[in-house]
């Protein structure tokens, strides 16, 4: 059967005790957010309530959805990693090698569209299919389990209780719409915005260092432009708060390979050309938010940046250089490269006050779970 939700110890779970006395699916989530951030946008037609967030993250620690019995959606989201995994790419069931690294959920409830590279995924309940039913590379499997997987949550008491409650009135919730409109909504809940930068912004002169403080200066500095591309509260333009419209579409190359001279990408990871087959989107990815960054190496795409000093190197060079193996090139000649990537130089202390900036990005929850888990491992 996998992870039950007996086994779960939720925040969500903690709120219907303090606000028992509502009923089933009526409780809805409150958003403990800093003044500085409104609450994201979230779908009409699944507006977030307590019980679906307790279902959700029962659903996403379970492996009952997966081919192989052993596979959840926590396998490559960890909590200690803001909820990415610290692998280059992904694995699925039964060991399979995916192809992308996989992304932190931390705060993924602002970002206007999903996944790397899919320009028209711009729901959390869309995307949850992804992961769920994706053959190739294989992830969850979960179509090989589905049916059985839908049967033991009507028969078992307890996941009954769970879906009956998240989806009140309703005489056959056990279908895979409610289970992505679940994990969509334990995601949204997935709130880490307590980090030395917020407590800054919200007046505390003394919640960044010094070197923080100058590191944020040069990172929207004319020179480096870091901030052009990664702005706004979650560092990104792929943003959404609720009541706003969608906004432009935040994809760019940064000159991360350059095969054979011609601006090519390593396939299948090519970016928005492999949706759009224009050539002017060869390797151009969703620009990343950099919330907890410092706890979700290694990086890009791929994962093929293992630290933030190298991610530093990178973009100092105006792109990466690869001197050889079947991707070599150099990537800073990219011609589909954005024209913001002009390169610069980088003093050791600078190097050293940006590195404090990122850093103090991250919410000391996460810092805490990380440090923990650094103590217990073998």
């Amino acid at each position: 059967m996998g992870v039950g939700p007996t086994s779960m110890r939720t925040r969500a779970a903690t709120m219907l005790v303090v606000l028992g006395a509502c009923q089933p699916g009526e409780t809805p989530w409150t958003w403990d957010l800093p003044a500085h951030v409104g609450p994201p946008h979230v779908p009409a037609d699944n507006p977030m309530t307590v019980d679906k967030v307790v279902l959700g993250e029962a659903l996403f620690h379970t492996t009952m959805l997966s081919a192989d019995g052993e596979t959840s959606c926590a396998s490559c989201h960890l909590d200690t990693m803001a909820f990415t995994d610290g692998q280059a790419v992904s694995e699925g069931a039964f060991g399979e090698q995916g192809t992308r690294s996989a992304q932190p959920l931390a705060n993924v409830a602002w970002y206007a569209t999903y996944t790397w590279a899919n320009p028209i995924l711009d729901s959390l309940e869309d995307q949850a299919l992804v992961p769920l039913f994706l053959d190739h590379p294989l992830e969850m499997g979960a179509h090989q389990v589905l049916e059985e997987a839908l049967a033991a949550f009507e028969t078992d008491p307890e996941w009954r209780a769970l879906f009956q409650q998240a989806f009140p009135g309703e005489d056959a919730p056990f279908e895979v719409d409610h289970i992505a409109a679940a994990l969509a909504s334990f995601q949204r809940s997935l709130v880490h915005l307590d980090s030395p930068y917020d407590r800054w912004v919200q007046g505390d002169d003394h919640a960044l260092s010094a070197s923080a403080r100058r590191g944020f200066d040069l990172f929207h500095s004319d020179r480096l432009q870091c901030g052009t591309c990664h702005e706004g509260h979650l560092q990104t333009r792929s943003y959404r708060e609720a009541g706003h419209a969608p906004p432009e579409l935040a994809f760019a190359n940064t000159g991360l390979y350059n095969l054979d001279g011609d601006g090519g990408y390593p396939w299948p990871n090519v970016g928005l050309y492999e949706f759009t087959y224009d050539p002017a989107d060869m390797g151009a990815h969703r620009v990343p938010g950099l919330r907890n960054v410092a706890l979700t190496a290694p990086y890009m795409h791929d994962g093929s940046v293992a630290t933030l000093d190298e991610v530093l190197d990178h973009y100092a060079g105006g792109g990466r250089t690869l001197h050889d193996g079947t991707h070599a090139g150099v990537g800073a000649d990219n011609r589909h490269k954005s024209p913001l990537l002009q390169g610069f130089e980088l003093t050791e202390a600078e190097r050293a006050d940006l590195i404090a900036f990122l850093g103090a990005l991250t919410d000391d929850q996460l810092l805490e779970l990380a440090a923990v888990s650094a103590v217990s491992a073998p």
